[in-house]
């Protein structure tokens, strides 16, 4: 069971329609996805075309009353599952964050409930690095981090390797890590620019694979669906197409 938690602590850097088109593309690929709504402002259940949760179901009743991650599965229109978010979730870190061991709730849970059923699990993180991320995080082995063509995500991602090499020191553990730049703007010379820094700096931990600034990719979403239930032939999901087998062929689902 491969869980893969989606992740970066700044806004606008496509992190959801990652984490949903990825999602989506297993999901083609008939490896049977699940798919965590971690976020309380619940961006992946919307665009999915979920039933939003109840405010004390989907993910916080988990963390709030130790329902069986099993039990608050649901599936999406495109028939992949998804256990989903409400802004009930943002009072998980005030109930837990004294407590050390609320970091390790989802591990234990994943282990206990959902490691039978071998699918691929990703996890859409909340953009903090409180309780809920900690779960994430702690939960499983690799990371993607979406990172958009802009100065200040690329000074962003800089300060979240940080953040995971600190973590890392303290687990005494390695979090596996992929970067995918998204909303490229292949007119755009700043965006080769900020692809060559993070190549240069990171080298193969960057994907080759760019997602470009397309409409179909904004559009989606607003519509609830991922991006080839909506257009299926267009340019972005040609990108989330190449980026997911990429991944695969590099063993990062495995």
């Amino acid at each position: 069971m491969a869980v893969i938690a989606v992740f970066n602590q700044k806004g606008g850097v496509g992190k959801t329609t990652t984490c949903l088109n990825v999602t989506a593309a297993l999901n083609i690929a008939q490896q049977c996805p699940i798919a965590l709504d971690m976020d309380p402002q619940g961006h992946l259940t919307l665009a999915s075309g979920a039933v939003r949760a109840l405010p004390n179901g989907g993910m916080a009743a988990f963390f709030k009353h130790k329902t069986p991650l099993s039990d608050l599965l649901q599936e999406t229109p495109c028939g992949w599952q998804i256990i989903p978010a409400s802004l009930e979730l943002a009072k998980i870190d005030a109930m837990f964050g004294s407590d050390p061991k609320a970091a390790t709730l989802l591990r234990q849970g994943l282990r206990e409930d959902l490691s039978l059923t071998g699918a691929p699990i990703l996890i859409d993180c909340c953009p903090m690095l409180g309780v809920l991320t900690l779960n994430a995080l702690l939960a499983t082995d690799r990371v993607l981090i979406p990172v958009s063509a802009d100065f200040l995500s690329l000074q962003g991602v800089y300060r979240l390797d940080s953040a995971l090499n600190v973590l890392e020191a303290k687990l005494n553990r390695r979090f596996e890590r992929r970067i995918v730049v998204t909303r490229f703007d292949s007119r755009r010379k700043l965006a080769y620019d900020i692809y060559d820094k993070l190549r240069e700096r990171y080298g193969a931990l960057v994907c080759e694979t760019r997602i470009g600034e397309t409409v179909a990719l904004a559009t989606s979403p607003m519509h609830s669906k991922d991006v080839f239930e909506f257009a299926p032939h267009s340019p972005g999901a040609a990108d989330y197409r190449a980026l997911t087998q990429e991944l695969w062929d590099s063993g990062f689902f495995v």
